[in-house]
């Protein structure tokens, strides 16, 4: 277990539950650790006060530990160890000196041995929680089911301590993260710390269960205002169930009114979708400038920015960041390609450009699902049906058959991909039906009509072409 990771409670830090400390040694033991910790370059120098302190309380395992945690917390595992074992030696039933020993092993990475210690400590004292506390956290990265056991037997012991509170904090720190929304979902809210409150909070949004997310948030805040991680989470949650106003409320508690608060290239992001949310885009454009200042790699932020241009029907920069997010893509998708090309296919839809304008739009469109066949083949019937749609537009009078060889291809796709969806064929069917009518080939555009017919026998368009009545 020498590899194990895992976490003590900051590792090596004292920890001493109220029913096994005394107030006033719990105030000497303070006073006696700050002296050895401020002076741990020099423990020489401190061990008069120390010897002082251990004459007065050499019959105290609780203080003796106490004392070698202090040494602990300044490195020094060899004088820790020996308060470590006179501990033992003078409360063997007292749990604070295995747990100093199973500390020891954790600060000399033998996670092994450390729980060793803390195993023992659970049978020599069973109604300390420390000890049980202690080997389920040795074991929470590894097999967080072996640490909530562990935590059962506590709850046997001692029925009233909060065991799901811990179980729920374990399978949070082992990122799994339903199992901790589960355990937390069973203890009193109101007994949760800010801290276990933003994990039960945070397990919920990392399970996409926004709304228990939001409710667990939103208690969390009328407690404690000035959270950051609270604030947060209540601005992420509002954005991402739509509701814009109270997102931007917690946007602006987080940014402005949380205490020690680091702010991310999500937050700004984050920042940016909300005011998408109120199609408000300058302001969504400085957001995600911001976002990308912070952290380049989020290269979404770059297609976001490319819709907010979009919806301000700013086309050149929209595309022009819609290009800089595909050069950032690894392995550009069919949907990255066809996002591209229904961008152009919305600038050459804008009633607002060139006419010259429009036709080159189209002819853009048209050349990224040229590649987008190319690069993805199994994707053909797709992109021949887009195409000939495009190409219809660039010839709106049919007069040159643009659409026409695309629209052939296509038949022919289907029939061989899709024999058994004959709709498909309807489109392509009527479209050369009426190029060959106005070619004046009556029998060719009969075919064309009639094969509708064939699968949509009261199609009027057809009937009134072929003269049915």
């Amino acid at each position: 277990m020498k590899a194990l990771k895992y976490l003590v409670a900051g590792a090596v830090m004292a920890v001493f539950s109220a029913p096994t400390m005394a107030q006033d040694l719990k105030s000497q033991l303070d006073a006696i650790t700050k002296v050895i910790v401020d002076n741990k370059s020099n423990l020489k120098a401190v061990e008069d006060q120390v010897k002082d302190f251990v004459k007065e309380n050499k019959k105290d395992p609780v203080a003796l530990a106490g004392v070698g945690h202090a040494y602990l917390l300044a490195k020094d595992t060899a004088t820790a160890k020996v308060y470590a074992d006179r501990a033992i030696e003078r409360g063997k039933n007292v749990a604070d000196g295995y747990i100093l020993q199973g500390d020891i092993e954790v600060a000399k990475d033998d996670g092994g041995a450390a729980a060793t210690w803390y195993q023992q400590a659970t049978m020599m004292d069973p109604k300390n929680p420390q000890g049980y506390i202690k080997y389920a956290n040795i074991y929470r990265g590894r097999s967080p089911e072996e640490s909530v056991a562990m935590l059962e037997q506590l709850r046997n012991v001692l029925p009233d301590y909060p065991v799901d509170a811990e179980a729920g904090h374990f399978f949070y720190q082992a990122n799994k993260f339903e199992k901790a929304k589960e355990y937390y979902g069973k203890v009193d809210i109101n007994k949760l710390t800010d801290d276990r409150l933003t994990e039960y909070a945070l397990a919920a949004y990392l399970t996409s269960d926004s709304k228990k997310s939001l409710e667990v948030s939103q208690y969390g805040i009328q407690k404690f205002q000035r959270s950051a991680a609270l604030n947060r989470l209540n601005f992420y949650n509002y954005t991402d169930l739509k509701d814009y106003d109270n997102a931007l409320k917690y946007a602006d508690a987080l940014f402005t009114k949380s205490d020690s608060a680091k702010f991310t290239a999500r937050d700004y992001q984050y920042y940016g979708y909300a005011y998408m949310g109120k199609q408000d885009y300058d302001n969504a454009i400085s957001q995600f400038e911001k976002a990308l200042e912070l952290n380049d790699k989020l290269n979404d932020v770059r297609k976001q920015l490319s819709d907010a241009y979009i919806a301000k029907k700013d086309y050149t920069k929209g595309l022009a960041m819609y290009d800089a997010y595909l050069k950032n893509v690894e392995k550009p998708s069919v949907s990255d390609y066809d996002g591209l090309a229904k961008l152009y296919a919305d600038q050459a839809a804008d009633s607002t450009i060139t006419a010259e304008a429009r036709v080159e739009a189209f002819k853009n469109a048209d050349r990224v699902y040229g590649e987008l066949g190319e690069k993805f083949p199994n994707n053909l019937s797709y992109v021949t049906i887009m195409r000939a749609r495009i190409n219809s537009q660039l010839d709106p009078e049919t007069t040159e058959g643009l659409a026409k060889p695309y629209y052939e291809k296509y038949i022919e796709l289907i029939k061989a991909e899709s024999p058994d969806k004959p709709k498909l064929l309807l489109e392509p069917y009527r479209y050369l039906g009426y190029y060959y009518f106005l070619k004046e080939d009556k029998a060719t555009s009969d075919s064309y009509w009639n094969k509708i017919l064939e699968i949509v026998p009261d199609d009027a368009v057809a009937k009134q072409a072929l003269g049915i009545q």
